[in-house]
Protein backbone atom coordinates (compact mmCIF):
# COMPACT_ATOMS: atom_id res chain seq x y z
CA UNK A 1 0.00 0.00 0.00
CA UNK A 2 1.54 3.15 -1.03
CA UNK A 3 1.19 5.98 1.80
CA UNK A 4 2.27 9.30 1.59
CA UNK A 5 4.92 10.53 3.86
CA UNK A 6 5.06 13.47 6.30
CA UNK A 7 8.20 15.05 4.69
CA UNK A 8 6.49 14.98 1.39
CA UNK A 9 3.36 16.59 2.80
CA UNK A 10 6.30 19.23 4.91
CA UNK A 11 3.99 18.30 8.12
CA UNK A 12 6.12 17.17 11.34
CA UNK A 13 3.61 14.67 13.38
CA UNK A 14 3.47 13.20 17.10
CA UNK A 15 1.48 10.88 18.99
CA UNK A 16 0.71 7.70 20.53
CA UNK A 17 0.82 4.79 19.46
CA UNK A 18 -0.02 1.15 21.45
CA UNK A 19 0.88 -2.21 21.21
CA UNK A 20 -2.02 -4.80 21.95
CA UNK A 21 -2.65 -8.80 22.11
CA UNK A 22 -2.44 -11.81 23.47
CA UNK A 23 0.25 -12.68 25.77
CA UNK A 24 3.48 -13.37 24.35
CA UNK A 25 2.69 -11.89 21.03
CA UNK A 26 6.40 -9.87 20.48
CA UNK A 27 5.17 -6.95 21.82
CA UNK A 28 7.82 -6.01 24.08
CA UNK A 29 10.21 -7.10 21.55
CA UNK A 30 9.33 -4.80 19.16
CA UNK A 31 8.95 -1.80 21.01
CA UNK A 32 12.46 -2.23 21.88
CA UNK A 33 13.40 -2.68 18.46
CA UNK A 34 12.06 0.57 17.49
CA UNK A 35 13.07 2.84 20.20
CA UNK A 36 16.43 0.90 19.42
CA UNK A 37 17.22 0.11 22.98
CA UNK A 38 15.55 -1.99 25.50
CA UNK A 39 13.16 -0.13 27.08
CA UNK A 40 10.53 -2.76 27.95
CA UNK A 41 11.32 -6.13 29.52
CA UNK A 42 11.26 -9.47 27.26
CA UNK A 43 10.72 -13.16 28.54
CA UNK A 44 9.68 -16.55 26.86
CA UNK A 45 6.99 -16.48 29.30
CA UNK A 46 3.70 -14.98 28.80
CA UNK A 47 2.14 -12.06 30.62
CA UNK A 48 5.62 -10.64 31.51
CA UNK A 49 4.38 -6.84 30.94
CA UNK A 50 2.85 -5.74 33.82
CA UNK A 51 1.92 -2.01 33.24
CA UNK A 52 2.09 0.35 30.03
CA UNK A 53 5.78 0.95 29.13
CA UNK A 54 6.26 4.43 27.01
CA UNK A 55 9.27 3.92 24.46
CA UNK A 56 10.15 7.07 22.56
CA UNK A 57 11.22 6.50 18.40
CA UNK A 58 13.06 10.12 17.06
CA UNK A 59 12.69 10.51 13.62
CA UNK A 60 13.19 13.67 11.61
CA UNK A 61 9.54 13.71 10.42
CA UNK A 62 8.02 12.85 13.31
CA UNK A 63 7.69 11.31 17.09
CA UNK A 64 6.47 8.04 17.14
CA UNK A 65 5.61 7.43 21.45
CA UNK A 66 4.44 3.76 21.81
CA UNK A 67 3.24 2.13 24.62
CA UNK A 68 3.23 -1.24 25.41
CA UNK A 69 0.77 -3.16 27.22
CA UNK A 70 0.45 -6.26 28.98
CA UNK A 71 -1.35 -9.15 27.10
CA UNK A 72 -5.13 -8.95 27.17
CA UNK A 73 -6.28 -12.29 28.79
CA UNK A 74 -8.63 -14.38 30.81
CA UNK A 75 -7.94 -13.25 33.91
CA UNK A 76 -7.26 -15.40 37.16
CA UNK A 77 -6.76 -12.71 39.90
CA UNK A 78 -7.40 -9.63 40.93
CA UNK A 79 -3.87 -8.54 39.15
CA UNK A 80 -5.38 -9.93 36.14
CA UNK A 81 -8.35 -7.56 35.97
CA UNK A 82 -6.38 -4.74 36.82
CA UNK A 83 -4.49 -5.16 33.66
CA UNK A 84 -6.97 -5.74 31.18
CA UNK A 85 -8.22 -2.27 32.99
CA UNK A 86 -5.32 -0.89 32.11
CA UNK A 87 -5.51 -2.40 28.24
CA UNK A 88 -8.22 -1.25 27.63
CA UNK A 89 -8.02 2.37 28.91
CA UNK A 90 -4.73 2.87 26.90
CA UNK A 91 -6.69 2.16 23.64
CA UNK A 92 -9.01 4.68 24.50
CA UNK A 93 -5.90 7.14 24.75
CA UNK A 94 -3.89 6.89 21.77
CA UNK A 95 -3.72 7.43 17.87
CA UNK A 96 -3.10 4.43 16.70
CA UNK A 97 -3.69 1.21 17.41
CA UNK A 98 -1.33 -1.60 16.69
CA UNK A 99 -2.55 -5.46 17.17
CA UNK A 100 0.07 -8.28 17.30
CA UNK A 101 -0.74 -11.50 15.52
CA UNK A 102 2.25 -14.26 15.73
CA UNK A 103 3.12 -15.75 12.16
CA UNK A 104 4.03 -19.07 13.84
CA UNK A 105 0.54 -19.28 15.48
CA UNK A 106 -2.93 -20.19 13.59
CA UNK A 107 -5.65 -17.01 15.30
CA UNK A 108 -6.95 -18.42 18.00
CA UNK A 109 -10.11 -17.45 20.50
CA UNK A 110 -7.69 -14.81 22.24
CA UNK A 111 -7.09 -13.21 18.69
CA UNK A 112 -10.97 -12.83 18.17
CA UNK A 113 -11.43 -11.60 21.56
CA UNK A 114 -8.95 -8.70 20.96
CA UNK A 115 -10.26 -8.02 17.75
CA UNK A 116 -14.18 -8.40 18.52
CA UNK A 117 -13.20 -5.55 21.47
CA UNK A 118 -11.00 -3.75 18.66
CA UNK A 119 -13.83 -3.37 16.35
CA UNK A 120 -16.20 -1.64 18.59
CA UNK A 121 -13.65 1.16 18.38
CA UNK A 122 -14.25 2.79 15.35
CA UNK A 123 -12.67 6.26 14.97
CA UNK A 124 -8.88 5.29 15.65
CA UNK A 125 -6.73 3.62 12.88
CA UNK A 126 -5.67 -0.09 13.74
CA UNK A 127 -2.50 -1.62 12.11
CA UNK A 128 -2.32 -5.74 12.08
CA UNK A 129 0.93 -6.51 12.95
CA UNK A 130 2.47 -10.12 11.80
CA UNK A 131 5.27 -10.76 14.70
CA UNK A 132 7.85 -13.16 14.68
CA UNK A 133 8.04 -13.36 10.93
CA UNK A 134 11.28 -15.65 10.70
CA UNK A 135 10.48 -18.47 12.68
CA UNK A 136 8.04 -19.44 9.19
CA UNK A 137 8.45 -20.32 5.79
CA UNK A 138 6.91 -17.98 2.84
CA UNK A 139 3.47 -20.08 2.43
CA UNK A 140 3.07 -19.70 6.38
CA UNK A 141 2.97 -16.41 6.31
CA UNK A 142 0.82 -15.54 3.35
CA UNK A 143 -1.47 -17.76 5.05
CA UNK A 144 -1.73 -15.55 8.39
CA UNK A 145 -1.15 -12.41 6.01
CA UNK A 146 -5.07 -14.12 4.72
CA UNK A 147 -6.51 -14.67 7.45
CA UNK A 148 -6.08 -11.72 9.43
CA UNK A 149 -7.47 -9.96 6.41
CA UNK A 150 -10.19 -12.06 6.43
CA UNK A 151 -10.91 -11.64 10.26
CA UNK A 152 -11.14 -7.60 9.55
CA UNK A 153 -13.72 -8.49 6.96
CA UNK A 154 -15.74 -10.84 9.08
CA UNK A 155 -15.85 -8.06 11.69
CA UNK A 156 -16.06 -4.74 10.27
CA UNK A 157 -12.74 -3.72 10.66
CA UNK A 158 -10.89 -2.00 8.15
CA UNK A 159 -7.38 -2.31 8.43
CA UNK A 160 -4.89 0.59 7.37
CA UNK A 161 -1.84 -1.31 7.10
CA UNK A 162 -0.91 -5.38 7.45
CA UNK A 163 2.49 -5.64 7.99
CA UNK A 164 4.75 -8.92 8.43
CA UNK A 165 7.70 -7.90 10.61
CA UNK A 166 10.31 -9.84 12.91
CA UNK A 167 12.00 -7.49 15.42
CA UNK A 168 14.58 -10.51 16.09
CA UNK A 169 15.53 -10.31 12.73
CA UNK A 170 15.42 -6.85 11.94
CA UNK A 171 13.45 -7.39 8.86
CA UNK A 172 10.06 -4.26 7.79
CA UNK A 173 10.82 -2.75 11.58
CA UNK A 174 11.88 0.40 9.90
CA UNK A 175 9.15 0.16 7.44
CA UNK A 176 6.35 -0.63 10.58
CA UNK A 177 7.20 3.30 11.93
CA UNK A 178 7.39 4.72 8.37
CA UNK A 179 3.82 3.00 8.21
CA UNK A 180 2.87 4.50 11.52
CA UNK A 181 3.92 8.03 11.41
CA UNK A 182 1.79 8.88 8.66
CA UNK A 183 -1.55 7.73 11.06
CA UNK A 184 0.10 10.23 13.71
CA UNK A 185 -1.66 13.62 14.00
CA UNK A 186 0.03 16.23 13.12
CA UNK A 187 2.21 18.74 15.85
CA UNK A 188 5.20 19.44 17.69
CA UNK A 189 7.26 17.00 19.74
CA UNK A 190 6.19 15.48 23.07
CA UNK A 191 9.51 14.64 24.42
CA UNK A 192 12.76 16.04 24.11
CA UNK A 193 14.97 15.33 21.71
CA UNK A 194 17.12 12.02 23.33
CA UNK A 195 14.76 10.62 25.45
CA UNK A 196 14.22 7.30 24.91
CA UNK A 197 11.48 6.79 27.40
CA UNK A 198 8.99 8.60 30.27
CA UNK A 199 9.72 5.79 32.79
CA UNK A 200 11.15 6.10 36.28
CA UNK A 201 14.39 4.74 36.57
CA UNK A 202 13.49 3.19 39.62
CA UNK A 203 10.67 1.50 37.96
CA UNK A 204 12.88 0.06 34.98
CA UNK A 205 15.59 -0.99 37.52
CA UNK A 206 12.73 -3.38 38.77
CA UNK A 207 11.48 -4.59 36.04
CA UNK A 208 15.14 -5.53 34.96
CA UNK A 209 15.47 -7.43 38.14
CA UNK A 210 12.19 -9.35 37.48
CA UNK A 211 13.51 -10.04 34.32
CA UNK A 212 16.39 -11.95 35.29
CA UNK A 213 14.53 -13.40 37.87
CA UNK A 214 12.24 -14.71 35.37
CA UNK A 215 14.69 -16.46 33.09
CA UNK A 216 15.04 -20.28 34.48
CA UNK A 217 12.12 -20.45 36.98
CA UNK A 218 9.44 -23.06 36.97
CA UNK A 219 6.47 -22.41 34.90
CA UNK A 220 4.31 -21.57 38.12
CA UNK A 221 6.25 -18.72 39.10
CA UNK A 222 6.47 -16.31 36.75
CA UNK A 223 3.23 -14.51 37.44
CA UNK A 224 4.21 -14.99 41.54
CA UNK A 225 7.23 -12.96 41.11
CA UNK A 226 6.93 -9.05 41.90
CA UNK A 227 9.98 -6.70 42.97
CA UNK A 228 9.75 -3.25 44.67
CA UNK A 229 13.21 -0.56 44.64
CA UNK A 230 13.26 0.08 48.36
CA UNK A 231 15.68 3.22 47.46
CA UNK A 232 18.76 3.97 45.49
CA UNK A 233 21.65 5.97 46.41
CA UNK A 234 25.22 7.04 46.09
CA UNK A 235 27.71 5.33 48.43
CA UNK A 236 29.21 7.96 50.58
CA UNK A 237 32.84 8.76 50.57
CA UNK A 238 33.52 7.59 46.77
CA UNK A 239 35.59 9.72 45.01
CA UNK A 240 34.49 11.82 41.83
CA UNK A 241 35.47 9.52 39.61
CA UNK A 242 34.61 5.72 41.03
CA UNK A 243 31.31 6.46 41.70
CA UNK A 244 28.50 3.96 42.74
CA UNK A 245 25.07 3.60 43.25
CA UNK A 246 23.90 1.45 46.04
CA UNK A 247 20.77 -0.01 45.05
CA UNK A 248 18.22 -2.17 47.80
CA UNK A 249 15.29 -4.23 46.50
CA UNK A 250 13.08 -6.99 47.27
CA UNK A 251 12.00 -9.96 45.06
CA UNK A 252 8.46 -11.04 46.32
CA UNK A 253 6.80 -14.06 46.12
CA UNK A 254 3.28 -15.42 47.17
CA UNK A 255 4.23 -18.82 48.94
CA UNK A 256 7.24 -19.60 51.45
CA UNK A 257 7.42 -22.62 49.51
CA UNK A 258 8.79 -20.25 46.43
CA UNK A 259 11.58 -19.22 48.43
CA UNK A 260 13.80 -22.07 47.44
CA UNK A 261 12.90 -21.99 44.10
CA UNK A 262 14.44 -17.86 43.69
CA UNK A 263 17.12 -18.39 45.50
CA UNK A 264 18.21 -21.67 44.86
CA UNK A 265 21.04 -24.13 46.67
CA UNK A 266 23.16 -21.91 48.79
CA UNK A 267 22.00 -18.87 47.31
CA UNK A 268 22.98 -19.73 43.61
CA UNK A 269 20.05 -18.74 41.89
CA UNK A 270 20.03 -15.06 43.66
CA UNK A 271 23.48 -14.65 43.07
CA UNK A 272 22.84 -15.33 39.31
CA UNK A 273 20.04 -13.37 39.65
CA UNK A 274 22.05 -10.00 40.89
CA UNK A 275 24.88 -11.01 38.38
CA UNK A 276 22.71 -10.38 35.59
CA UNK A 277 20.07 -7.90 36.62
CA UNK A 278 23.32 -5.59 38.00
CA UNK A 279 25.26 -5.39 34.38
CA UNK A 280 21.59 -4.76 33.17
CA UNK A 281 21.29 -1.60 35.53
CA UNK A 282 24.72 -0.53 34.91
CA UNK A 283 24.39 -0.15 31.19
CA UNK A 284 20.83 1.79 31.71
CA UNK A 285 22.66 4.16 34.29
CA UNK A 286 25.85 4.61 33.16
CA UNK A 287 27.54 3.84 36.82
CA UNK A 288 28.34 0.71 38.75
CA UNK A 289 25.78 -0.24 40.84
CA UNK A 290 26.17 -2.52 43.97
CA UNK A 291 22.84 -4.69 43.95
CA UNK A 292 21.58 -5.83 47.56
CA UNK A 293 18.59 -8.38 46.84
CA UNK A 294 16.16 -9.97 49.32
CA UNK A 295 13.66 -12.08 48.45
CA UNK A 296 10.05 -11.87 51.16
CA UNK A 297 6.78 -13.70 51.18
CA UNK A 298 3.25 -11.53 50.22
CA UNK A 299 0.93 -14.11 50.83
CA UNK A 300 -1.53 -14.43 47.88
CA UNK A 301 -0.29 -10.65 46.61
CA UNK A 302 -2.16 -11.01 43.52
CA UNK A 303 -5.74 -11.51 44.85
CA UNK A 304 -5.42 -9.14 47.94
CA UNK A 305 -5.93 -5.29 46.61
CA UNK A 306 -4.01 -4.36 49.94
CA UNK A 307 -1.00 -6.18 48.68
CA UNK A 308 -1.38 -5.04 45.18
CA UNK A 309 -1.04 -1.30 46.13
CA UNK A 310 1.96 -1.69 47.98
CA UNK A 311 3.46 -3.28 45.21
CA UNK A 312 2.43 -1.00 42.76
CA UNK A 313 -0.56 -1.96 41.18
Amino acid sequence: MSVTSPSQAGTYRSGFACFVGRPNAGKSTLTNALVGTKVAITSDRPQTTRHTVRGIVHRPDAQLVLVDTPGLHKPRTLLGERLNDLVRSTWAEVDVIGFCLPADQKLGPGDKFIAKELAEIKKTPKVAIVTKTDLVDSKALAAQLIAIHQLGLELGIEWAEIVPVSAVADTQVGLLADLLTPLLPAGPALYPDGDLTDEPEQVMVAELIREAALEGVRDELPHSLAVVVEEMIPREGRPADRPLLDIHANVYIERQSQKAIVIGAKGARLKHVGTTARKHIEALLGTPVYLDLHVKVAKDWQRDPKQLRKLGF
